[in-house]
């Protein structure tokens, strides 16, 4: 599965970087097929195995069959990103504040501050910008913004 994943995802970077806008419908087609394969394989695999693990493996077979177009969603549509990691790279330091903090929030104004404060941050970080820097400016000359969009 990984390897089928891996070839989906080199496929659609090299569809991005020719300029189109989706893979061809025969490239599609062949992931597809090449994905329902590693699904039949990991059954196949695990057939008749009572243990847990397999019980594991036949619950995540189920899933991914299930999420098939959700899994390969970056495939049809170049614009969405083959992981998500920066969501999760966006979501950890509320989840590290939630942990240090016993769970909990004191205030939903607290809250409040400290998710604009993180999202100030995100954003200058996603422009190049070294986050302490930011803050001293945001402290001596005034907050750094982005440049506004031009009129399209």
């Amino acid at each position: 599965m990984a390897s089928t994943l891996l070839d989906a995802h080199h496929a659609a970077c090299a569809a991005r970087d020719a300029g189109a806008n989706a893979l061809a419908p025969e490239a599609v087609v062949l992931i597809r097929n090449h994905y329902r394969g590693a699904l039949a394989r990991g059954e196949t695999d695990n057939h008749g195995d009572r243990s847990s693990l397999a019980h594991d493996a036949h619950t995540l077979i189920r899933r991914i069959r299930r999420e098939e177009d959700m899994i390969l969603r970056f495939v049809v549509d170049l614009t969405v990103p083959f992981s998500n990691n920066q969501a999760e790279r966006d979501v950890r330091p509320v989840k590290v504040q939630q942990r240090t903090s016993g769970g909990c929030w004191r205030t939903l104004a607290g809250l409040v501050d400290f998710a604009v404060v993180q999202s100030y941050l995100s954003t200058a970080t996603k422009w190049g910008l070294d986050t302490l820097d930011v803050l001293e400016r945001l402290f001596t000359t005034g907050p750094w913004l982005p440049p506004a969009a031009e009129p399209g």
